[in-house]
């Protein structure tokens, strides 16, 4: 017979008879929502040409809270087991110490809501606990499935925006990398190229692997061409973090054709990941492509001028004289120091969640007390407010405990993962897998936003969560009902 308490109905009190399986297919609904919810919000900002990128934050709230719902129900069900307890705790331990962070801040509206066109205040971090939470709950293979799908379908939505931004310079922010060079680079959906190459990473990487270890020919064919088609537009993020990406999902695809026994005609993955991004390198070439007629890196101009200064108007303009802007390597070994010294200076608390920027400023302008922050950074030449290395910035805005508790949520989770796999080698575990160790990676060299962290910290939750034996299960389910 149904639970019920207070003498209520069954229907109300359907999360107190939900079974495991119905929180998984619910569950999953909630995660894919917390994929798509902020690129469609973007989407207003992007067609009406406008930087009100409040909207994308807003729709991190949507998902957010449906999210922390989810983990809360998760948490009382008792669906999380014992053996993910660590990097669950560590991640509350995250959350918990950004308050301490966001007291010991320089501005609390910017510590808890997060710095106007960014959004990854603390609230932000607590929304990325539900998605983890949540996804470690999951224990249905056929709700991973559904999850790494709407990683790669998240990929197609944010590719078929950025050939838009390629070929027409119309829907994005970036089609000038300064005002001489039109190179028109995609941001998608993501509001930046960067967070763009993160985000096509990991899409890139799920369409290769369920190319090599689907079973179906349809999915099959629609994955290779999905792949395709983030391989090509990655190169146009004209990132490092593009290149990292592309090479690290062109090695997950060839590993897996070995480890999970693929046909090895399957190692074609290879192919048509490099074939595209070549061709992308040609049409630039070409000088098909804005006003440019030659292939390089912009991460510099991208991340610093464009971005940063001219997008969000969180961070001064670069000084040339201190820093060579289309030195990829010089740009970020700068922003490293720098950030380096700021860590030693605010070695616990860090300086308040997003306000990396703050402990830089040097210059009012004469700008009155009551003039908003936005108004004063961008005078300040020479400031910044992302360095694009998360384990650096984690420590430099909430201090060394947050990157302690940052670690202690990725490594055991990479550990449990990987004994997930071992257990049950299957192309699920195989690729969620791979997805985690790829955003660990990736963030050496980049940095979390609204528009990656949702789909990192979903797959990273259902990497490591404990799959049921479905077979298992309905057998017991039958001979229950046969009793």
């Amino acid at each position: 017979m149904a639970k019920t308490i207070f003498h209520t109905t069954e229907k109300s009190n359907f999360i107190l008879n939900m079974t495991e399986e119905q929180y998984s297919s619910l569950a999953v609904k909630g995660l894919i929502t917390a994929l798509f919810a902020v690129p469609l919000f973007t989407l207003i900002p992007e067609i009406a040409n406008k930087t009100i990128y409040v909207l994308s934050a807003a729709g991190l709230a949507v998902a957010g809270v449906i999210n922390l719902i989810l983990a809360l129900i998760a948490i009382v069900k008792k669906y999380i087991d014992k053996r993910v307890m660590l990097p669950v705790c560590a991640m509350g331990a995250l959350v918990a110490w950004g308050v301490v962070s966001l007291v010991n801040g320089y501005d609390f509206h910017t510590a808890l809501y997060g710095y106007s066109d960014r959004g990854e205040g603390l609230l932000a971090i607590l929304f990325y606990f539900g998605f983890f939470t949540t996804a470690v709950a999951v224990k249905r293979e056929k709700a991973r499935s559904s999850l790494i799908n709407g990683i790669i379908g998240l990929g197609l939505l944010n590719s078929i925006v950025s050939l838009v931004q390629i070929f027409t310079g119309k829907l994005g922010q970036y089609d000038l990398a300064d005002l001489d060079i039109e190179e028109r680079a995609a941001s998608g959906l993501s509001m930046s190229p960067l967070f763009m190459a993160m985000v096509l990473t990991l899409s890139l990487t799920a369409a290769l692997i369920a190319f090599v270890t689907s079973e179906s020919k349809k999915r099959r064919i629609i994955c290779i061409f999905s792949a395709a088609l983030f391989s090509f537009i990655i190169m146009f993020t004209y990132s490092l973090i593009g290149i990292c990406g592309l090479v690290f999902s062109v090695i997950a695809a060839a590993v897996a054709v070995f480890v999970m026994k693929a046909p090895k005609l399957r190692l074609v993955s290879v192919l048509a990941a490099a074939v595209p991004a070549a061709l992308a390198v040609i049409i630039v070439n070409a000088g098909l492509i804005g006003n440019i007629s030659s292939y390089r890196l912009y991460d510099g101009r991208i991340l610093w001028w464009a971005d940063a200064y001219m997008r969000a108007s969180a961070s001064g303009s670069f000084n040339e004289k201190v820093v060579d802007i289309d030195d990829t390597l010089e740009v970020y070994s700068y922003l490293n120091d720098k950030t380096m010294n700021i860590i030693h200076k605010y070695p616990l608390t860090g300086t308040g969640p997003e306000q990396l920027v703050f402990p830089q400023l040097y210059t009012a302008q004469g700008f009155g007390e009551d003039v908003e922050i936005s108004y004063i950074i961008p005078f300040n030449t020479g400031t910044f407010d992302k360095v694009y290395n998360e384990y650096l910035y984690t420590a430099a805005t909430r201090g060394i405990p947050s990157l302690i508790a940052l670690v202690l949520v990725l490594l055991p989770s990479l550990v449990i993962s990987v004994k997930s796999f071992r257990r049950r080698s299957t192309a699920e575990a195989f690729t969620l897998t791979a997805l985690l160790i790829g955003g660990m990676l990736l963030f050496f060299i980049g940095c979390s936003s609204i528009s990656f962290a949702p789909v990192f910290w979903a797959a990273a939750g259902a990497s490591c969560a404990g799959i049921k034996d479905e077979k298992k299960d309905g057998t017991a389910k039958k001979a229950a009902k046969k009793k």
